[in-house]
This record gives structure tokens, sequence and C-alpha cells, in this order.
């Protein structure tokens, strides 16, 4: 029986990853109870380098409740291929990141945060273009690590970063349950007074989307525009030799001479 700590280090981070690789712990049909469900998504987080992705524990503790809710199972794909374990891994899908062993707890959510961090940089290049802020880009960058984790290659191609709500109903769930799943981490962590992190920024779809402009579009609206141009006689002041000339009026109230 592991006796479970509270760690407070990166050393105790690789004694968690070593004991529990070690023994195989966390088999299938035994729960895992919420601290030991966040030692799991920090150590697979931090092997998995998220921080370098914009992902971090929360991600990972996100997905797994999304996929089982912690509850290790079988499930079935709508192509009608077998998935298990916590993080519902299809046997191609488990070759493609390492996973010998879909069904031990360990080595499945070490997987799953992998994957995330493939589906991270994928994300990000769908959304490049987009010219959110950082905020906007948090919520949206999760909003494409579920889509990628959630849809076969072919479907997930689809998603422009703006059509979220054009795909299936069962991804938009996904998308809904794994940042429900990061939120209620973050509340974990600081009830059992974890390591502080920053805000959380995931997807609300319950709001809808979020307008985002691009680049070309946010210069459009803030350059100023000429409305109209005034005449001046010259007279009453503006210096010697000045004589009648053209203005143009801008829209952020600027006045200056033509052709200037």
């Amino acid at each position: 029986m592991i006796k479970m700590f509270r760690p407070h280090s990166r050393a105790c981070f690789a004694v968690v990853s070593l004991l529990l690789g070690a023994t195989g712990a966390f088999a299938a049909s035994e729960p895992i109870d919420a601290p030991s469900r966040l030692r799991l998504a920090r150590s697979a987080a931090e092997k998995a380098r998220l921080h370098e992705v914009g992902l971090d524990f929360r991600d990972v503790y996100g997905v797994i409740s999304a996929e089982t809710s912690w509850v290790p199972r079988a499930g079935i794909g709508r192509n009608g291929v077998v998935s298990e374990g916590l993080g519902q891994f299809e046997p191609a899908t488990a070759r493609a990141v390492g996973l010998k062993d879909p069904n031990n707890a360990f080595e499945a959510v070490h997987a799953a945060a992998r994957l995330l961090r493939e589906a991270a940089v994928w994300s990000a290049q769908r959304i490049a273009h987009l010219g959110l802020s950082p905020d906007q880009r948090a919520a949206k960058l999760r909003e494409g690590v579920s889509v990628y984790y959630n849809l076969s290659t072919r479907a997930r191609n689809a998603w422009s970063g703006l059509n979220t709500h054009s795909l299936p109903v069962e991804t938009q769930r996904h998308i809904r349950n794994t940042s429900e799943g990061a939120r209620q981490a973050d509340r974990l962590n600081a009830m059992l007074g974890g390591p502080g992190v920053a805000p959380l920024r995931t997807a609300n779809l319950a709001a809808g989307v979020v307008p985002v402009r691009t680049a070309a579009a946010r210069t459009e609206a803030t350059a100023p525009r000429a409305l109209g141009t005034i005449e001046w006689s010259g007279q009453g002041g503006g210096g010697p030799g000045v004589g009648r000339r053209s203005y143009v009026v801008f829209s952020n109230g600027a006045v200056v001479p033509q052709g200037r």
C-alpha cells in the first residue's frame, strides 16, 4: 500500500512517479481519490513540459475528467473502435504516444499529457491568424486542444477556431466538460494548498463565440479616417507667409494640411 503525501518540490514529484510506475498503482478497478488525481496530473504535466505550450496540470486533470470522470473503463467510439482506460485511448493512438497499458492509470495520464502537448502545438497553429488577446488566445488554445483530443484527423481539420458551434455535439460537450474539469482542478489545488498558478482561461461555449479580429481588421478599426477637407483663408494668424490653404479633418480630431 502506498502512503500518499503532498509533494512540495520537483524531487517529490519524481518520488511519486517512481512509486506509481514501479508498483502499477491505481489498477483499473480502483477509484482514485482527489489528491492522488492532482498528483498524477502534476507529474504528467511536468514530465510533458506542458508549460512550454501554454498548458498545465489543470488541463491534464480536465481532459481525464471529460473522458472518464477519473473512473477507468472501456468504451467504444462512433467509428466502432474500442477505447480503454482513464484517457480512453484507441489502439492506434496509444501506439502513437507510446502507451503500452491504457489500463495503468499512471501510464495513461502521462500519455494523455503527451497527447495534450501535441494538441496544443496544433491548436496554436490553427488560431495563429485570429489576432486574439492573450486571454482570448489561452481560452481558444484550450478549445482547440479538446477538438484535437476528441476528433479524428480529418474531422479536426475542419475546425478554424471560429466554427466551434458547428462541431459535433459530442465535441462541444467535451470542450465544456474539459473546461469544468480544469476548473475543478483549480479549486482542488487551492483547497489542498498546492502551488500557485496563473488564472485559468478556459472556453465558455455557453457565453457564445467571442468575436475576434485579424491584425488587418484591428488596424482598419483603429487607423484614423479622413472625414473631409476644410479651407482656410490664412487670415487671423498662423505665422508670416501663411496663405489660403486646404486642410484634411480626420476621425481622431486631427486637422493637417492637405498633401502632408
